[in-house]
């Protein structure tokens, strides 16, 4: 199992700052923030005002008009994001491999809204008169299950709900089923959409930036002004493929996934990372950037830079620090999976993408970070966290393929 090689060879992006890996790209390289005022639902009550809100995603663009009324936008999200991996891997799905391709998506909220609107009309109507259509909406493996549906996918099918590290829990999930040969390709990611509910929870728990009216709503992981973090949406789906499937097609490998670490409670992120590194079999002087985590909240952005310190010791200094939550806001379960599409960005392109709106330095968040201007340096091995300050933390190692 262990020697059994995964490698990415196709990506589909849908975020506030660009539609297609090329556009998210040049996003986050130029530090181009796809952070502005919501318009799916009216702010006016509320001190916070702004997300990462994909303005002008149109689905039927990647999957026709046909079945798209009654699927809701988390679903919508996912299986465009699917379509433009297929493009990007040129991978072309029929009866004799359609059942060793397998689905994994990360989702966690992806269901709130389409709970919260069946309900609702419940209540409104009686429960004899809701549309039994919307029902399948409603259950939280939706947006996995329509993307097998829809691109005929017949091998396995999964959702992981572990919250923020949902994306790159999804990803080790189903580079285990191709390291043990339960599958030849896998579409793995996540998805998340913006709704008044998952705002309306984040906001009254004060997680929110600008929720303090002497404070700004601003996203600046690491920043000394940092009083929250902004909600964004998206969805990243990666093509994972075991090496001799990924070969015998000829297809493009983006680069290779080396290494996972997963651990539980406010200080497991230090344990995510070793083990990691052990799995990767490299040491920390052989990762030359780290895919911050760090969303802009004043503690949880201290705890993963206290980690870093500890992890990297006398090199916490040296290797590049950056966080793409400054440019996407915080994309909750989706967010890992993004962070895979900028650190293979940062690989094909020889190139670090910018932690933006960074102008006061915290003292007790002191490591090398790469601010407000993407810098060129030699990026072979990255390493990705994704964290909460009181639950499931992660961390993914992926390599340039030799």
């Amino acid at each position: 199992m262990a020697d059994k090689r995964v490698v990415i060879t196709g990506l589909g992006v849908l975020s506030s700052c660009g539609i297609g890996k090329e556009a998210f790209w040049e996003a986050i390289f130029s530090g181009s923030s796809g952070i502005k005022p919501i318009s799916l639902f009216d702010t006016q009550p509320f001190k916070a005002k702004s997300a990462g809100e994909i303005k002008d995603f149109k689905p039927q663009d990647f999957l026709g008009v046909k079945g798209l009324r009654t699927l809701d936008r988390s679903t919508k999200l996912a299986a465009s994001a699917t379509y433009l991996a297929l493009e990007d891997t040129k991978l072309k799905i029929s009866e004799e491999n359609t059942r060793d391709i397998g689905v994994a998506i990360g989702t966690t909220l992806g269901s709130v809204n389409s709970i919260s609107e069946f309900d609702k009309e419940a209540i409104k109507e009686g429960p004899h008169y809701v549309n039994p259509a919307l029902f399948s909406n409603t259950v939280i493996n939706s947006p996995a299950s329509q993307v097998s549906i829809k691109f005929n996918i017949k091998g396995f099918n999964a959702t992981i709900s572990t919250g923020f590290s949902a994306g790159l829990d999804a990803i080790n999930y189903a580079a285990d089923f191709l390291r043990l040969s339960r599958a030849k390709i896998v579409l793995a990611g996540a998805v998340e959409e913006l709704c008044i509910q998952t705002f309306l929870g984040f906001y009254k728990t004060g997680l929110l930036a600008g929720t303090n009216d002497a404070l700004p709503e601003i996203s600046c992981p690491f920043d000394k002004r940092r009083n929250g973090f902004i909600l964004g949406e998206g969805s990243a789906i990666l093509v994972l493929e075991d090496l001799e499937s990924a070969l015998a097609r000829q297809a493009k490998i983006y680069a290779e996934v080396s290494g996972f670490g997963m651990g539980f409670g406010r200080n497991s992120l230090k344990k995510a990372m070793r083990l990691s590194l052990e799995e990767a079999k490299v040491s920390a002087d052989n990762i030359d950037y780290i895919c911050a985590g760090a969303n802009s909240s004043v503690d949880s952005d201290l705890i993963e830079a206290e980690a870093i310190k500890d992890v990297f010791g006398n090199l916490a200094d040296k290797v590049s620090v950056s966080s793409i939550k400054s440019v996407t806001g915080e994309c909750f379960s989706a967010s890992g999976s993004l962070q895979v599409a900028a650190s293979v960005g940062a690989i094909e392109k020889q190139m670090i993408p910018p932690t933006i709106n960074y102008e006061q330095k915290d003292p007790e968040c002191n490591l090398n970070h790469i601010t407000n201007k993407a810098q060129e340096r030699k990026v072979e091995k990255v390493l990705i966290n994704a964290f909460a300050p009181s639950g499931v933390n992660s961390s993914l190692i992926i390599s340039r393929f030799n």
